[in-house]
């Protein structure tokens, strides 16, 4: 026996010299990607290529059925795997075998498949599931919002959990099918093209089928149930764009958001001049019922809009603002909450020159405007955009600031370089994600300009930048109100209520 033994740790020894590696246990994925604001959000271990989503919901009761299909791709040997996750789960399969599933914390759903999934390896992972979404509570809070006539899946950076299991973060972009049955007489809107038109099933109930044909974040995949009235058009190109209105607006809320809505594909023309070509399938939005949800959100190809953005009337700023995302935010997107700055600071500037274009104040107008009117010490200036924080990342050094210093970097490299570089950060990573660091490299590397100082003042440091131009200088009269700022300002005021 010693010499058995003798004989296998001689051999063990001489693999181990002629570099034969050993094989590594499987090991779980992790419960989190490690997000600097949000460590728990998403997984680890796997990376997901598509999304079928197959649901029921009933708007009297708020009740929700489904069956999510998930197809991905082992990232490591993987004994387990988290989704993220809050209604109630009956069953899971994992390549056709039923799996075990637990809860862990307030949205974390561990699986366990009945064989170990090699790294490399395909995953079909089938979750049923029930519930009602409005009174599930997770990070605090219920993202699902009731309407009188139905109900929206709408908000950032958390609503997947309510409806779908999923790698809820937006470095792991999947695409989506999205088709849901509702009571007919209502309408169910997501994002995309819609492969089929609605068909009648039997006991009363309309299935709507959505489909989106490029990489997709989980936060921008939405459901909007309701009364809704739809439209659609085809842009020059010959994109479908469909816009929808709830039934519940008012003929004058109405008649303001269809004059800013339906001048969609007008503007997102415009911005692809700027920003470089649409990056999707589909364009459109849709306006939410008043008193329900009073923010504005980047849901891909299709933006929702509050009711409140048009009580009013026309605010064409908020369209803008929200297709602008669909580059900044939806085709790039954050590779860390941290880096917010580069959706909505860039969404901002991109009012801006609407206002430049439309002769309603230029964006160095807006520029002084904003410098001479914050107080000092407010929170513009004692946030650093690059580094927000939770409590700030909807704040206004993240909007404003955000778009300030994109001016100061127009001002700094020229029109011709500043468009460049636009074009090429859209271009470079379409369809995937950014952070500071590769935005500001970038910059420099087109200008071929040492711009360290600038985004220092302006993106790092917690204290208002003072301008070279102002130095030594008597201090100005406060510029004059841009036109379009009583517009973009109250846009502002709804979009920090994310």
């Amino acid at each position: 026996m010693r010499r058995l033994l003798v004989a296998m740790a001689a051999t063990a020894l001489t693999l181990g010299v002629t570099g034969v590696p050993a094989q590594a246990a499987p090991a779980p994925g992790g419960p989190g990607l490690g997000d600097t604001y949000f460590p728990d959000y998403g997984n680890s271990g796997y990376d997901v290529g598509h999304y079928d989503i197959r649901l029921r919901y009933t708007p009297s009761t708020d009740k929700l059925t489904g069956t999510t299909t998930i197809l991905a791709t082992a990232t490591q040997d993987l004994s387990r795997f988290n989704l993220d996750f809050v209604l109630d789960v009956s069953s899971i399969y994992v390549n056709n075998r039923p799996a075990t599933f637990a809860r862990e914390g307030d949205h974390e759903l561990v699986v366990t498949p009945a064989r170990t999934i090699a790294d490399g390896g395909a995953m079909t992972v089938v979750v049923q599931y029930s519930g009602v979404p409005s009174t599930k509570v997770a990070a605090g809070f219920t993202a699902w919002t009731r309407t009188p006539d139905g109900a929206l899946a709408i908000g950032e950076p958390e609503i997947a959990w309510w409806w779908f299991p999923s790698n809820d973060h937006p470095t792991d972009k999947a695409t989506f099918d999205v088709s849901v049955s509702v009571p007919t007489g209502v309408e169910a809107i997501s994002n995309g093209t819609m492969p089929r038109p609605p068909v009648q099933e039997t006991l009363g109930y309309t299935r709507w089928s959505w489909r989106s044909l490029k990489p997709q974040a989980t936060y921008l995949t939405f459901l909007t149930v309701g009364q809704y009235d739809i439209t659609q058009d085809t842009t020059a190109n010959g994109q479908t764009v469909y816009n929808a209105y709830s039934q519940l607006l008012s003929p004058e809320w109405r008649d303001g958001a269809q004059a800013s809505v339906e001048r969609t594909a007008e503007i997102t023309d415009w911005e692809s001049t700027l920003f470089g070509p649409w990056p999707f399938e589909a364009r459109g939005g849709v306006v939410m019922p008043p008193g329900t949800v009073s923010f504005a959100l980047e849901t891909q190809t299709r933006p929702n809009f509050g009711a409140s953005f048009f009580r009013r009337g026309a605010n064409t700023s908020v369209v803008v603002h929200e297709n602008a995302h669909q580059w900044f935010g939806d085709s790039v997107s954050v590779a860390d909450w941290q880096h917010i700055w580069l959706n909505e600071g860039f969404a901002s500037y991109a009012e801006w020159l609407w206002s430049e274009k439309n002769d309603e104040g230029t964006a160095q107008e807006i520029f002084d405007y904003l410098y001479a009117t914050y107080p000092d010490d407010a929170s513009i200036w004692t946030t650093a955009p690059a580094d927000p924080g939770v409590a700030e990342l909807f704040g206004d050094a993240v909007y404003d600031r955000g778009a300030m210093t994109l001016h100061q970097l127009r001002v700094a490299v020229g029109d011709d370089a500043f468009f460049e570089i636009l074009r090429t950060w859209t271009a470079e990573h379409r369809y995937g994600n950014g952070t500071t660091a590769e935005f500001t490299a970038l910059a420099e590397k087109i200008s071929g300009q040492d711009l360290a100082a600038l985004f220092q003042a302006w993106l790092y440091t917690p204290a208002k930048p003072v301008l070279a131009s102002a130095a030594g200088k008597a201090k100005k009269a406060t510029p004059a109100t841009p036109k379009s700022w009583a517009e973009i300002s109250q846009t502002h005021a709804l979009l920090h209520e994310h």
